[in-house]
C-alpha cells in the first residue's frame, strides 16, 4: 500500500476516534436524562442510533476536509496575495496599507461566500422565517449577515496590515451596537445578536483563522501570535451591526408607508364627507 494512502487512513482513524470521544458525552447525557430522569424509552431508537452514526461519520469527514483543504487554502491565498513580489507588481506606489487592496477584496468576498454556506446561519434563518410567519425572509437575512462578515474581514485584514490595536475596533463596534440597539425594534434585537454568533461556526472559522495567521506571517513587522488572531471577533461583531441596521431600515420604511396610508385614508374620509 502506498505510504501516503496508509498515512491518510491512519489520520482518518485518529480523527474518527477523537470525534467518537467528543460526541459520546452528548449522547450519554441525553440518554441519562431520557432513561434515568424522565424514565421514558427513546422513541425511534433505531433511527436515532443511525443518525448518531451519520453525525460521527459526517464530522469525521468534515474535520479531515478542514485540515486537508480549508486551512491550507485560506493560508495559501493570504500568503500569495500578501507576497512582496505580487504586491509590488500590482501597486506602483510606495509600499503601504494601500498596497494590500487585493487582500482586502479577497477577505471580503471569501467572508461573504463562506457565510452564505454556513449551516448554522441557514438553520437560524429558517427558524426566523418560521416564527415570523414569513415576515423575515430567509435569503435576505443570510445576505445581510454575509455582508456584515465580508465587511468585517475587510476591516480586520486592514487592521492586521496597519498593526493598529484590536481593542479600538472592538470598542467602537460595540458602542455602535449599543446605540443601534436603542433605536431598533425590540422584536429583532435578539435575532441580530444571535446572527453574530452563528457566523463563527464550522465553515467560516477555519478559513478566517487561516487568512489572519497567513497574512500576519507575511506582512513585515507582524507577529502571527499577536496580530494573526482577532478576525473571528470581527466576524461576530459586524453582522450584529448590519442586521440591526437592516431592522432599522425596515422600521423606517414601515413607518413611512403607514404615514402615507394614513394620509390617503384621511383624504378619502374628507372626500366622503
Amino acid at each position: 500500500m502506498d505510504l501516503g494512502i496508509f498515512d491518510f487512513f491512519i489520520k482518518l482513524g485518529s480523527v474518527f476516534y477523537d470525534t467518537v470521544r467528543d460526541v459520546a458525552p452528548i449522547v450519554l447525557l441525553i440518554a441519562f436524562f431520557q432513561i434515568i430522569v424522565l424514565r421514558k424509552s427513546i422513541p425511534n431508537l433505531r433511527k436515532v442510533f443511525l443518525g448518531i452514526i451519520f453525525v460521527i461519520i459526517g464530522l469525521t469527514l468534515f474535520l479531515m476536509g478542514l485540515e486537508q483543504a480549508l486551512f491550507p487554502i485560506g493560508n495559501m491565498m493570504a500568503v500569495q496575495l500578501s507576497d512582496a513580489a505580487f504586491v509590488k507588481a500590482s501597486y506602483s506606489g510606495e509600499l503601504s496599507w494601500k498596497s494590500y487592496y487585493w487582500i482586502y477584496l479577497f477577505a471580503a468576498l471569501i467572508g461573504f461566500a463562506t457565510t452564505i454556506a454556513e449551516p448554522s446561519l441557514i438553520a437560524v434563518a429558517l427558524k426566523a422565517r418560521e416564527v415570523s410567519g414569513g415576515a423575515i425572509s430567509q435569503s435576505t437575512l443570510r445576505l445581510v449577515v454575509a455582508l456584515g462578515v465580508g465587511l468585517s474581514l475587510a476591516v480586520g485584514t486592514f487592521r492586521i496590515v496597519t498593526g493598529t490595536p484590536l481593542y479600538l475596533y472592538i470598542l467602537v463596534g460595540y458602542v455602535v451596537v449599543l446605540v443601534q440597539t436603542i433605536f431598533t425594534p425590540k422584536e429583532l434585537i435578539a435575532l441580530a445578536y444571535d446572527s453574530g454568533g452563528v457566523t463563527t461556526s464550522t465553515v467560516t472559522v477555519p478559513i478566517v483563522a487561516a487568512i489572519g495567521l497567513g497574512l500576519a506571517s507575511v506582512v513585515p513587522g507582524r507577529n502571527p501570535a499577536i496580530d494573526g488572531f482577532g478576525l473571528i471577533a470581527f466576524a461576530s461583531l459586524f453582522p450584529i451591526i448590519t442586521v440591526l441596521g437592516y431592522a432599522q431600515v425596515l422600521d423606517i420604511i414601515s413607518k413611512i408607508l403607514k404615514s402615507k396610508n394614513d394620509a390617503v385614508q384621511i383624504d378619502n374620509d374628507l372626500g366622503d364627507a
